[in-house]
């Protein structure tokens, strides 16, 4: 049974100090991992230059030994080669699980290089890094099961889900998805995430009603979660305080 946080390594912006940035990141995610079983590092979320996840998750590997670490890969701008060494380094630090997606466009312009990421896992498996660090894809929550052949036959470990409107998708995900891991991506309905809310078409207010309890059901369903709260990291730290699982 797992509850995971998705943390966002911090934008690298002109006159800010990084290496100031991601040690108040990392106090974050110390206060956060005594409430939560594991930790999702994403890469350029919405294609923003940010801190290196592989060299933040190596910070967090050292502070934090005994948690659980997966890491999303984005393919769109990398090459092959670039690709095999940051798995590479995945491996040599320790981390459980990497999430390897096509990634948003990258807002500094940098050209997509056409990399697939089903054909990524289905590169990496051949060459046996599957035995050495889980390998997963996306999932939309709600996917046409006829048209996921690519993805299926790449036999990654599991799929993380686009963020689960109704507990009718996580349904869906389970019964179509025997034999694979499912980690169904639930956002924290905080007022301070309406923005992401409203990016996903949520409505926050009844969707905070059934929060509690839809979560409660994923996690029976699929026993493993990841929350997202990009603005409200307080509030979902008191959250997860008080969460009965």
């Amino acid at each position: 049974m797992t509850i995971r946080y998705e943390a966002n390594p911090p934008k690298i912006l002109p006159d800010v100090d990084i290496n100031e940035s991601i040690q108040k990141f990392v106090k974050k995610i110390k206060i956060i991992s005594n409430k939560c079983d594991a930790i999702h590092i994403t890469e350029n979320v919405l294609g923003f230059q940010r801190a290196s996840p592989v060299e933040v998750g190596k910070i967090i590997r050292r502070e934090i030994p005994n948690i659980p670490i997966t890491i999303s890969l984005r393919v769109r701008d990398k090459t092959e080669q670039e690709i095999s060494e940051f798995v590479d380094k995945c491996i040599s630090i320790g981390f459980s699980g990497i999430l390897i997606l096509m990634g948003d466009k990258s807002k500094t312009g940098k050209e997509d290089s056409g990399q697939i990421p089903s054909s990524t896992v289905k590169r990496l498996r051949e060459h046996g890094v599957d035995s050495k660090i889980d390998l997963y894809l996306s999932m939309s929550n709600k996917p046409n099961f006829s048209k996921i052949r690519r993805k299926v036959d790449a036999n990654p470990k599991g799929f993380m889900t686009q963020v689960i409107q109704d507990i009718s998708q996580v349904q869906d995900l389970s019964e179509n998805l025997k034999g694979f891991s499912i980690i169904p991506i639930l956002l924290y309905p905080s007022p301070k995430n309406e923005k992401s809310a409203k990016f996903l078409d949520l409505d926050l207010e009844s969707y905070g009603k059934a929060f509690e309890e839809m979560l409660k059901r994923t996690h029976e369903i699929t026993g493993d979660v990841l929350l997202t709260s990009p603005n409200d990291f307080g509030g979902l730290d008191k959250f997860l305080e008080k969460l009965n699982i």
